[in-house]
């Protein structure tokens, strides 16, 4: 958000992607601790996308396929997918129903057209917007959630973040937030055991 507020950003600008490999550090209690797949301190492949409202379809179909390249091409074939949703009658979430809303239906269209199957679960979005959530299978018919793509109304509005439209008015961006791999540590964890420890050539 810093390095976009760095200067004044035009609509011709947008999508803007930045993406870190990020250090993280959580205070997971002691019990919860587990080898690799839970950790205190972890590094994520975070991006943050941001776009016009009407770019965001293209965003996520756009992550989406990265992220089905990815899992593929490591042999994570084994996935489902699900649409976290606001519920409507919990009052965790900000912003107004009809923008929620615009953004559910830009997701399942999305999906569909896609043609991926998934299941829309209500009360599993962000309190800040709707999310994709790839649970991945192991070898052990174990489920991990390793890759995320989130829409963000909420920060835009509180670090003020503007762009300049083609009406030379100022708009607020929407931002998207990507993970693929989500934390390398829990990722490799799960691989060595997909494996067990035998990779293929790569």
């Amino acid at each position: 958000i810093q390095i976009y507020l760095s200067e004044r950003r035009s609509y011709r600008e947008l999508p803007l992607r930045l993406a870190e490999f990020g250090s993280v550090y959580r205070f997971e209690k002691t019990g919860q601790l587990n080898g690799m797949t839970r950790v205190r301190g972890f590094t994520q492949d975070d991006a943050h996308l941001f776009c016009m409202e009407e770019q965001v379809p293209a965003e996520f179909a756009g992550c989406i396929e990265m992220t089905q390249f990815v899992l593929d091409c490591l042999g994570l074939e084994n996935y489902r997918v699900r649409l976290g949703f606001r519920d409507p009658a919990s009052d965790k979430y900000v912003g107004g129903a009809a923008v929620w809303d615009r953004a559910q239906n830009a997701l399942d269209d999305v999906c569909s057209r896609l043609k991926i199957g998934y299941t829309a679960e209500p009360g599993e979005a962000a309190f800040y917007g709707p999310k994709i959530d790839f649970k991945v299978v192991d070898a052990i018919k174990r489920t991990w959630q390793l890759s995320t793509i989130q829409v963000d109304f909420t920060l835009p509005q509180r670090f003020g973040i503007e762009y300049i439209g083609a009406d030379n008015k100022p708009h607020q961006p929407i931002m998207v937030h990507r993970a693929i791999l989500g934390s390398f540590e829990r990722f490799f964890g799960i691989l060595i055991e997909h494996y067990a420890g035998a990779f293929p050539v790569w």
